[in-house]
């Protein structure tokens, strides 16, 4: 068990965000069962939008959310009101339904200077494009002819296309790959090194197309693509980065029986390998006994199909306006509409408590640019966007977090 270390600059200086950091850093060191679990609500603030899919922001202090439409389009809200032109339309490029479309986007580290920003999309031909666009001289539009194409990956079946990306805290890009579909990755794609499918990808985009980060796993492995980070992966529909740990979160949506959450510590060097099609969460897959030998990294979470079919994963909340909310890893699933809070016991076990059962599709998470939290459905129809907050949440005052958004880290808790 490891202690709670305070930095000396907290001493004698508790403001009020301090406090409430150190409150719940004891709760979570003593484990979820001892943790009171904070009330919460969704609250609509864009309605009558066609099948969101990703929530993100530009990081450039504007305060704007991006919002991805699997149709081909990307929406500007600006606190207010959806913008009436889209920021991106590119719904002649793009071939949408069941789990194809365009599924994410994610802004360059360095946006405000560069206008870049990277989609992942299903081309006509059914296969998955990264391309880089840049913004107009107009903040709000972005250049339909500025695309540059990075990466085509062919897809042998129409679902499991994966679709999120993601810069890391390095820098890079990450790319979420699905197995190619069908069911039990009949390919073994997953497992496969050789291909880009059921993967985590991790590019580095200052030349073009892309080029490859030197401690990547695989790049010295002749039998394996160099821009392999992770693998054993079914459909790794929507995974984030811990803003303050740089810790990763995988969702890996399951086959018949489970839903999990992988993790990667910041501190990996990345390599994992998650285990399917050799297993499914916890349990034997392909083949049904006798499939781990020690060698793969079993998820943090996971739930049967009586909570639910389909995992989306969210954040890590490092907000400012709900302090009971610090800490605690955010995901959902599409089917039932369950939204759950976990975080990490004194001994590291991550603890789950379900937090909300709403009537939402859920398809994404998203955070804006000061760590709160959002939820994209496609419930009501055709879908809209929620804030999720503490009931009568009173936001703090003072100092106590710095940077990234604020919020706290609990050293017993997130590593």
């Amino acid at each position: 068990m490891r202690s709670i270390a305070f930095p000396d600059r907290w001493q004698g200086r508790l403001t009020p965000l301090t406090a409430a950091c150190i409150f719940w850093a004891v709760l979570f060191a003593a484990g979820m069962d001892a943790m009171a679990q904070p009330t919460l609500q969704t609250t609509s603030i864009i309605t009558s939008i066609d099948s969101p899919v990703a929530i993100t922001h530009a990081g450039d202090g504007s305060g704007r959310l991006f919002i991805t439409l699997q149709a081909g389009q990307i929406l500007i809200y600006n606190g207010q009101q959806l913008l009436a032109d889209p920021f991106l339309d590119i719904r002649a490029l793009v071939s949408s339904g069941g789990e194809r479309g365009l599924l994410s986007a994610a802004f360059h580290p360095n946006y405000v200077a560069n206008g870049f920003f990277y989609v992942d999309y299903t081309d006509l031909n059914g296969d998955t494009v990264i391309a880089r666009y840049q913004v107009s001289l107009n903040p709000d539009v972005a250049d339909p002819t500025s695309a540059v194409i990075l990466l085509t990956i062919p897809q042998p079946f129409a679902n499991h296309n994966g679709g999120q990306l993601q810069f890391g805290p390095d820098g890079n890009l990450y790319i979420g790959m699905g197995d190619g579909g069908s069911g039990g990755d009949p390919l073994n794609n997953a497992q496969d090194l050789t291909s880009l499918l059921g993967k985590i990808l991790r590019i580095a985009v200052g030349s073009l197309p892309y080029s490859i980060p030197t401690d990547n796993p695989f790049v010295t492995n002749p039998n394996a693509r160099p821009e392999v980070w992770a693998y054993g992966l079914r459909n790794p529909w929507r995974f984030s980065f811990d803003r303050r740990t740089g810790d990763l979160f995988i969702a890996d949506v399951g086959q018949d029986q489970l839903e999990e959450v992988d993790f990667q510590p910041q501190s990996s060097a990345g390599g994992e390998n998650y285990g399917w099609r050799l297993m499914e969460g916890t349990s034997c897959f392909n083949p049904a006994s006798n499939c781990n030998d020690g060698s793969l990294t079993l998820p943090i979470l996971e739930y049967d199909h009586s909570l639910g079919c389909s995992v989306t994963g969210g954040y890590r909340y490092r907000g400012l306006e709900n302090p009971g909310m610090l800490g605690l890893y955010f995901y959902g699933d599409f089917c039932s509409g369950r939204i759950w809070g976990a975080a990490p016991d004194a001994q590291g076990n991550w603890v789950t408590t379900e937090l909300l059962d709403t009537d939402l599709q859920i398809t994404a998470f998203g955070e804006d640019e000061d760590g709160e939290l959002l939820v994209a459905s496609l419930f009501p129809g055709p879908g809209a966007i929620f804030r999720i907050s503490e009931v009568a949440a009173q936001p703090p005052t003072g100092g106590g977090g710095s940077g990234g958004g604020g919020g706290c880290f609990i050293s017993a808790a997130a590593n």
